[in-house]
């Protein structure tokens, strides 16, 4: 399997300085203590980066996961919801809230409700994330 890199750079202070982002395939960006931390967001930021990945990494496991569970998906949109909190003196991304709307055929509400919870355990994302961010998750078969 493959090996996927970023890299960052960080110039300036923690409040007055700007970062920016880039991954190998064009994927771009730049971030600050502001897009971070404040509201009237410009610019992105690590926790919009995460769930992006964790959004985009769901939806193709549950498409999977129905697939083998004899179902056709046939639509599967999943918004990610990356909340950072302040915890003691520092801050820590403590809720991944995943809201999925799907379309897909030969399966019905109960069998689709077990597996959306199977694939929320399953996803790569998700097991980064365990034992350290609540991964929630509201699915609905359309």
């Amino acid at each position: 399997m493959p090996t996927r890199k970023a890299s960052a750079d960080w110039n300036g202070t923690l409040k007055g300085g700007h970062g920016k982002y880039q991954g190998e395939t064009g994927l771009a960006g730049s971030y600050s203590f502001v897009s971070r931390f404040e509201p009237g967001m410009t610019g992105s930021n690590p926790e919009e980066l995460l769930a992006a990945a964790h959004a985009g990494c769901f939806s193709m496991a549950l498409s999977g996961s129905l697939e083998k569970a004899g179902a056709t998906p046939e639509h599967v949109h999943t918004e990610a919801a990356c909340t950072v909190e302040r915890v003691g003196d520092g801050f820590r991304i403590t809720t991944m809230r995943l809201t999925s709307r799907v379309k897909a055929s030969g399966i019905d509400a109960a069998k689709f409700k077990e597996v959306a919870e199977a694939t929320k355990a399953s996803c790569p994302v998700s097991g980064a994330l365990r034992n350290n961010v609540q991964v929630e998750l509201d699915a609905t078969l359309e």
